[in-house]
């Protein structure tokens, strides 16, 4: 299955982007307001300048205490983004998530942000396929 095929099984293929600055008590605002576990930080809704999860949020609260809810996102987001594209087959996508410990990936074509896919729904998407390719299975065994 290809990452385009799981963009478009989703219900909703907009990113949510918040801008290079914006205080990371508003990043978590809106993570907990979209029920979402990761946002992406651009300038434009277009250029990718980083990504910041609840992850990560969490982690520096612990280490530093809320004093960090007031500063910008850009002191704690992920600047080195590992992305794919819409060509991306999804078991290497899983991989690299797997490989990298993180759960949100950038959708990304010709320098551009398209879309951004969770690990769930990579999995969502491999379950899918697996249930077809049972079915598929099942009827050449029963003759059909």
């Amino acid at each position: 299955m290809l990452v385009s095929q799981i963009l478009k099984s989703k219900s909703d293929d907009g990113v949510v982007t918040l801008p290079p600055g914006t205080a990371v008590a508003r990043v978590a605002e809106v993570l907990s307001a979209r029920r979402i576990g990761a946002v992406v930080i651009s300038p434009d809704g277009k250029m990718l300048s980083g990504i910041v999860s609840e992850r990560d949020i969490v982690r520096e609260v612990g280490r530093r205490g809320s004093t960090c809810l007031a500063e910008p996102v850009d002191a704690i987001m992920t600047a080195k983004v590992v992305t794919c594209s819409r060509a991306d087959d999804a078991n290497g996508v899983l991989q690299k998530m797997t490989d990298g410990r993180f759960r949100h990936i950038p959708v990304v074509e010709a320098g551009e942000l398209i879309g951004l896919i969770s690990i769930g729904d990579v999995v969502k998407a491999r379950l899918s396929e697996l249930a077809m390719e049972k079915d598929a299975l099942e009827g050449m065994i029963k003759g059909f």
